[in-house]
């Protein structure tokens, strides 16, 4: 029996270059134009879930020590599998320069994949991930030191403060929250009163329904560092020795939140704008992924649960 060879016309040679410049613009789209089918579903699939679903379980689900070893695994995995997809391209196109093209590899079905395959990705964030498990965020100020500082990086639990949520809201909590005064900023100050609680506030002592918070703690330098608790959790705060202080006798309305600064005399809080409804809590500040100041990287705060 004799092989039947394609006609010349029939030969479209693949093109390294070409396959590896798709797969730069989305894994397995390369693999796709060598026509690799089965492997170009498998490099996408891989890229999509190694990262957004990898990510949310690094943040949300394992121990704290374990979130960011896991969260640096998941991210050199996601660009693992997209470097692997463009060599494995390249090197796929270089031994196909026999190749009969197939009648659905056309330019524009690649185009439209292209377009697809990053939307995709995209909802997978911006529908799913950010607003309903985790979201990142940076700390421009220092209203909540000696707790989180200026220059943090946070991760902040959305499963939080929604029907069917497993986060219930608690005194101690460090909220993330529209601020009132400006519906397109989040603020991030710690939950003190809970609807219909008394807040009273006297130089610097805290009490909610006549229990005060506060533990006195010595002097540093211009600020007096206490600690407060709520049960039995317990978080620092400072004042500063000099500054003015206003007294505040407050029941929280229902349906809303009464919400402090750990840094209380260099905030903006609820002494300012007043009670914020339940319904602008959007998060819980879970954990430092990272964190920078003037002189450089803070090691020392990487994968820091948030007290």
């Amino acid at each position: 029996m004799t092989a039947i060879s394609p006609s010349p016309d029939d030969i479209h040679p693949r093109h390294p270059i070409v396959a590896a410049l798709l797969s730069l613009a989305l894994p397995g789209l390369g693999q796709l134009y060598n026509g690799e089918v089965n492997k170009a579903l498998w490099l996408f699939l891989g890229f999509a879930f190694i990262g957004a679903p990898g990510e949310t379980i690094a943040a949300l689900y394992v121990p704290a020590a374990l979130m960011l070893p896991l969260l640096v695994l998941c991210v050199l995995l996601t660009f693992g599998v997209w470097l692997y997809a463009i060599a494995d391209a390249w090197r796929s196109a270089k031994n196909r320069q026999i190749y009969t093209r197939r009648e659905w590899q056309v330019s524009g079905l690649y185009a439209l994949l292209f377009i697809a395959g990053n939307a995709a990705i995209i909802s997978l964030f911006v529908d799913t991930v950010r607003p309903h498990q985790v979201e990142p965020f940076s700390i421009p100020s220092a209203s909540m030191e000696p707790s989180i500082l200026k220059g943090d990086f946070l991760l902040a639990d959305k499963r939080y403060n929604c029907p069917n949520c497993k986060g219930r809201v608690e005194a101690g909590d460090i909220g993330l929250f529209v601020y009132p005064n400006d519906r397109t900023a989040i603020y991030i100050k710690r939950v003190i009163g809970l609807p219909g609680d008394h807040v009273t506030i006297k130089g610097h002592e805290v009490a909610v329904n006549g229990k005060s918070l506060t533990r006195a703690e010595p002097i540093d330098g211009a600020r007096i560092v206490v600690t407060e608790h709520s049960g039995e959790r317990s978080w620092r705060v400072q004042w500063d020795k000099n500054a003015a202080d206003a007294d505040v006798d407050v029941t929280v309305p229902p349906g809303q939140i009464f919400l402090l600064g750990d840094n209380r005399d260099n905030t903006t809080d609820s002494r300012k704008f007043g009670a914020v409804p339940l319904s602008d809590l959007v998060g819980r500040a879970r954990q430092v992924w990272f964190s920078r100041s003037e002189s450089g990287v803070r090691w020392e705060r990487l994968g820091k649960v948030v007290e």
